[in-house]
């Protein structure tokens, strides 16, 4: 059960709201405009605040329903957990899209959702603060997920390694915004 579950969030995350809702609504194609990203981020650059939040709101359901069908099918927390990497991998190497996918903050909060929600709300509220005080998306990203690890080891310690994978793999999706942000290139809202 727990790898055709992980298959299955694998193809639903590499579903990308940014890309069909571009293809529908006839907006410019998010991996040719902005920062070249599909995401939430780049839809509010390109197409505007409402297809920004459907974006945003359909990566979150790709991390979050996965996990939730994991649990509700009795799988472990780290299992879960893995289900919900699982879902994030999709997100940023997407088979439906020659794996030329996003970062996976959003479809990563969603799976963190699942798993833990005050998890999810401390790494929202990290979000909120980094990016008030930067108004940089991307730091306030990188900022996010690793910051909440440690109480996600205290509370739910076994779901911990899959969601280091998932910190890791978001640095490593960020690998550009990093070097953007010390060379002071990094976009600004």
């Amino acid at each position: 059960m727990f790898w055709q579950l992980a298959l299955l969030a694998y193809l639903t995350g590499s579903l990308s709201f940014a890309i069909l809702l571009s293809r529908l609504t006839g907006a410019p194609d998010p991996r040719a405009g902005g920062s070249g990203n599909p995401g939430a981020t780049n839809m509010l650059r390109l197409a505007g605040r409402g297809l920004a939040i459907s974006t945003l709101f359909g990566d979150l359901l790709k991390g979050l329903l996965p996990v939730l069908l994991a649990a509700a099918l009795g799988l472990t927390i780290e299992q879960q957990a893995w289900i919900g990497l699982a879902a994030v991998l999709g997100h940023a190497y997407p088979v439906y899209f020659r794996f030329r996918g996003g970062k996976g903050v959003a479809t990563a909060a969603g799976a963190l959702l699942g798993l833990h929600p005050p998890t999810a709300l401390l790494a929202l509220a990290i979000w909120l603060v980094v990016f008030k005080l930067s108004r940089t998306s991307s730091l306030a990203a990188l900022a996010a997920m690793p910051l909440c690890l440690p109480l996600l080891a205290w509370m739910q310690p076994e779901a911990l390694r899959p969601m280091t994978s998932l910190a890791v793999l978001i640095v490593w999706r960020h690998r550009n915004n990093l070097r953007d942000l010390s060379a002071g290139k990094e976009r600004h809202f």
